[in-house]
């Protein structure tokens, strides 16, 4: 078995970049996202449904980033984005339906992607 890098620090820096870029107010987001990923991959994704513009941005980029790393660590997360109830129950659904191994994973991505967030947040929070 070899050992495969998914360069999460990289994407994480390439995040915060853009998040800096768009609004350097939404930057706090980071610290946010990183206390969410112990409610579960559901409610992480749910924030991308509460806030709005950079914030929301932030979130569902980050959201997306997770999806592609764990694609091609060949976990299929889903990345719907309903716009009614009965969609946002159907994601929902999906993200619990995933088996409790593979949820255990993606949260141990997800925790690994937000310190690298965490992280670059607090090197370039000064900068404009």
């Amino acid at each position: 078995m070899t050992m495969k890098m998914y360069h999460l620090d990289q994407a994480a820096q390439s995040l915060v970049l853009k998040a800096l870029q768009r609004d350097p107010e939404s930057l706090s987001q980071a610290y946010k996202m990183r206390m969410a990923v112990a409610y579960g991959l559901e409610r992480f994704w749910g924030e991308t449904l509460r806030l709005n513009g950079p914030k929301a941005t932030y979130w569902q980029e980050t959201w997306n980033e997770l999806v592609e790393i764990l694609a091609e660590a060949g976990l299929a997360l889903p990345n719907d984005r309903p716009s009614d109830v009965e969609g946002i129950k159907k994601m929902a659904g999906k993200l619990w339906a995933i088996p409790v191994e593979k949820q255990r994973i993606a949260i141990a991505v997800l925790t690994q992607l937000c310190d690298s967030l965490v992280w670059w947040t607090q090197r370039y929070k000064g900068s404009r």
